[in-house]
């Protein structure tokens, strides 16, 4: 399979993404990658990692779009950067999937530009896996559509569901459609739309309801349906509250130790190696032709590397096709 390889995009420029390259060229005997990039900068980096022969290409893209500009005036004024190039490869069915760490909303504008969704996909979304209290749960959608129609929603529980089965292994995942309460007929009009779509669709039995935000990490359910607003909201302030207790936890309790200060620390970069999202790597955007995962800012080599795993594992268990299939076993209601 052929992946390609936002290589400029991300807050440390192209250092991480080669050297996450290397970790999933070693860990994906049937990876392929194509960095896309500024080569100049591509080629010493690619010599002096000593990559696998015949198993890396470079598509020169001299141009990026930075962090914070904006998706809109990048698309019109550097339709070649990398990250466009990308999109373009995987468009013309040059790569099977691309990996970006940089700008999140020129990611998903170069994908609605590209316009080439899944058959039935009406908005793509992106989804993202938290850790819970029972293991894992897949969060939709963080960000790509804040302002869903329910039929949006209710595909968004459909590719989250397929997502989580068959990426997470959970079996039989079961959905809940975030809300300010648990009751039926709570919340706006959208989630009391997408509450009946859910209800009178072929995923009713796996349903279990309205959800609040404190269920989330309890585990109450396996995928999570929202809109990308409040999807994003949780999302950052997860991992804010996460940063503030690994702090706190450091400062005051791990501080106040003697002798076992040193077995503290180590339980405590255990506990973050679990469930930094370096572990997972990145959010794929779902609802596309191809695969598109979407990597942290920040990422360094093992983000990368795992992003890039995710992707060649999508690949291989065909997780499109797969959505496609539950997506056609949906109520014409929903369109």
């Amino acid at each position: 399979m052929r992946i390609a390889l936002d290589a400029m995009g991300g807050d440390h420029g192209p250092a991480p993404n080669v050297g996450g390259a290397a970790l999933a060229l070693a860990a994906n005997p049937d990876l392929t990658l194509v960095f896309v990039g500024d080569q100049g900068q591509l080629d010493p980096l690619l010599a002096a990692a000593s990559l696998p022969a015949g198993r890396v290409e470079v598509v020169h893209a001299p141009q990026f779009v930075e962090m914070k500009e904006k998706p809109g005036e990048a698309l019109r004024r550097k339709p070649g950067a990398s990250i466009f190039r990308a999109w373009q490869l995987l468009a013309e069915g040059k790569v099977d999937g691309l990996v970006s760490a940089g700008n999140t909303g020129a990611v998903v504008a170069g994908g609605l530009m590209s316009r080439r969704f899944l058959k039935g996909v009406h908005r793509p979304g992106i989804a993202t896996v938290m850790p819970t209290a029972k293991g894992r749960c897949v969060i939709m959608d963080v960000g790509a559509n804040v302002f869903p129609k329910p039929r949006h929603l209710l595909q968004y529980g459909v590719m989250g569901s397929v997502f989580a089965k068959h990426i997470l292994n959970i079996e039989r995942p079961s959905l809940g459609l975030m809300n300010v309460g648990e009751e039926e007929g709570k919340g706006h009009e959208l989630v009391q739309k997408t509450f009946e779509l859910f209800r009178s669709s072929t995923f009713t039995d796996r349903f279990v309801g309205n959800i609040e935000g404190r269920d989330i990490h309890r585990g109450a359910v396996d995928v999570v349906v929202t809109d990308g607003f409040t999807g994003n909201v949780v999302l950052k302030l997860s991992e804010g509250v996460l940063e503030f207790v690994v702090g706190l936890v450091n400062h005051e309790v791990i501080g106040s130790l003697q002798a076992e200060r040193e077995q503290a620390q180590l339980a405590l970069k255990g506990l973050l190696a679990k469930y930094h999202y370096s572990a997972v790597g990145g959010a794929p955007l779902l609802g596309v032709e191809g695969v598109c995962i979407i990597c942290h800012g920040s990422s360094k080599d093992k983000a990368i590397a795992s992003a890039l795993g995710m992707a060649a594992l999508d690949v291989r268990v065909k997780l499109n096709e797969k959505i496609v299939t539950e997506l056609e076993a949906l109520p014409n209601g929903d369109e």
